[in-house]
C-alpha cells in the first residue's frame, strides 16, 4: 500500500526563481531562506519519496476568472512549466503519476468532491519553485508529481474547513492505494501577503507563527475562521494558507515537525516552511 512519508509546506513567491537564477542564494537578503532548507534536503537524501501530492493554486495558466474551478486534479503523464508573467525561467517537465492520479479523482470524488479532472496541465510559479527549494540544482526531478489546484484567486473561495475534508479525503485516497508508494505531500503558498490595495505590502507575524504552531498542536485550529476573517488577518493572497492546511489535513491526526523557517520579509511577502512527519 502507499505510505505517506511527510509533508512539506513552502511559500512560493516568484522572486524565488529569479533568486535561484541568478545565483543569490548566499546573499544576505537570500540566505536565511534557502539555509532553511538544507535539513529538508538531507532529510529527502534519506526518505527518498517516490511521488509528490502537491496542493497548489493555479495564477491564470490553466484557469482564468471565466472559468475557475474550486479543486481540480491533473492526470497527465507529463506537466510542462510555463511563464505566466514574471518573466521567470522554465523549469524541466515534471513526469505525472496517472494511475495514481485517477485514484485519487476517484476517491475524493466518492468521498463527495466535486473535481475537475485535468488530461493535460501546465504549471507556474507555486509548483515549480517549490520543487526547485527541495530538489535544487535544475537536474530531472526524482519523484513523479500529481497536482491538486485548489481556487484562491477569485471569490467565493473554499472554507478552511472545507479544504481541510478535501485534505483528509485525499489522505485516506492515499492510504488505499494498493501500489507500494512513498508518498510526499506539499503545501505551497503564503504566508501572509497582500500584494495590491490600500493594505499592500501587510504582513502579520503573530497570525503566521500561530498557523505554523496550530499545525502540529491542533491541525484544524484555523478551520474556526471564515473565509472573510481569514483574509483580514493574512492578506488577500495570505489565503494561500488554505494549500498548507489542505496537505497537511491529508498526513493525518498527529504530526510532529522536524524542521521549520520563517523569513520576512521576501518581496513583500512573509515566507515560511515546515518539514512535517506523521507522528509515530
Amino acid at each position: 500500500m502507499a505510505k505517506i512519508i511527510g509533508c512539506v509546506t513552502t511559500s512560493h513567491v516568484p522572486a524565488i526563481a529569479r533568486a535561484i537564477a541568478r545565483g543569490e542564494q548566499e546573499d544576505p537578503y537570500w540566505k536565511e531562506w534557502f539555509d532553511g532548507f538544507k535539513p529538508v534536503h538531507r532529510w529527502l537524501e534519506q526518505a527518498k519519496p517516490d511521488v509528490a501530492v502537491i496542493v497548489y493554486n493555479d495564477h491564470g495558466l490553466n484557469f482564468f476568472l471565466d472559468k475557475l474551478p474550486t479543486f481540480a486534479i491533473g492526470a497527465a503523464a507529463e506537466y510542462q512549466s510555463a511563464d505566466e508573467g514574471w518573466n521567470i525561467p522554465t523549469v524541466l517537465p515534471f513526469k505525472g503519476d496517472p494511475e495514481l492520479s485517477w485514484h485519487l479523482i476517484n476517491s475524493v470524488v466518492t468521498d463527495g468532491f466535486d473535481i475537475t479532472m485535468c488530461q493535460e496541465m501546465v504549471v507556474d510559479h507555486a509548483l515549480c519553485n517549490p520543487m526547485a527549494l527541495l530538489w535544487p540544482g535544475g537536474k530531472p526531478w526524482p519523484v513523479r508529481i500529481v497536482p491538486v489546484e485548489i481556487n484562491t484567486v477569485q471569490f467565493p473561495l473554499p472554507s478552511a474547513a472545507r479544504c481541510y475534508q478535501l485534505g483528509e479525503a485525499l489522505g485516506r485516497a492515499i492510504a488505499s492505494y494498493p501500489q507500494d508508494l512513498r508518498v510526499l505531500l506539499m503545501g505551497t503558498g503564503g504566508l501572509s501577503h497582500q500584494l495590491d490595495g490600500e493594505r499592500a505590502g501587510f504582513i502579520n507575524k503573530e497570525f503566521d507563527k500561530k498557523f505554523m504552531a496550530s499545525l502540529t498542536a491542533d491541525p484544524a485550529w484555523v478551520t474556526r475562521y471564515s473565509t472573510i476573517e481569514l483574509v483580514e488577518r493574512t492578506g488577500s493572497q495570505g489565503i494561500e494558507l488554505l494549500l498548507w492546511l489542505t496537505a497537511r489535513a491529508a498526513l493525518g491526526s498527529g504530526a510532529r515537525e522536524i524542521t521549520a523557517n520563517y523569513h520576512i520579509p521576501i518581496s513583500n511577502t512573509a515566507a515560511g516552511m515546515m518539514l512535517l512527519e506523521p507522528a509515530a
